[in-house]
């Protein structure tokens, strides 16, 4: 599955559209961000997150949502069920990924 860029304005729409989504809030300055990124592409491919609209965000280009799901450092990852939140946090290794995405299943 493509992981979609998007911004403020436009997840605020994505989250109301699509069923279940989650989205990785990134910096240029994290490392971890860029080590995480290709298990992130990965694990959007596979058959079993078919469902999951997966979206990528600058966290500091994007204030609003940054904020709204509280965040406290990057990698952040929130995701979404039903337009509602339903897990948030710093995310640095696949197996926390894995969980926070089998939430959504």
């Amino acid at each position: 599955m493509t992981i979609l860029e998007s911004n403020d304005k436009e997840l605020r729409q994505l989250i109301f559209k699509k069923d279940r989504v989650i989205v990785k809030f990134t910096a240029d300055d994290c490392p971890v961000c860029k080590s995480i990124h290709p298990k992130f592409i990965r694990i959007s491919a596979e058959p079993a997150y078919q469902h999951i609209t997966f979206v990528r965000m600058s966290a500091k280009e994007n204030p609003v949502s940054s904020k709204e799901v509280s965040m406290t450092g990057t990698p952040f990852f929130a995701t979404y069920k039903d337009s509602m939140l339903v897990d948030c946090g710093v995310v640095a290794t696949e197996e926390d990924l894995r969980g926070m995405l089998s939430k959504l299943l």
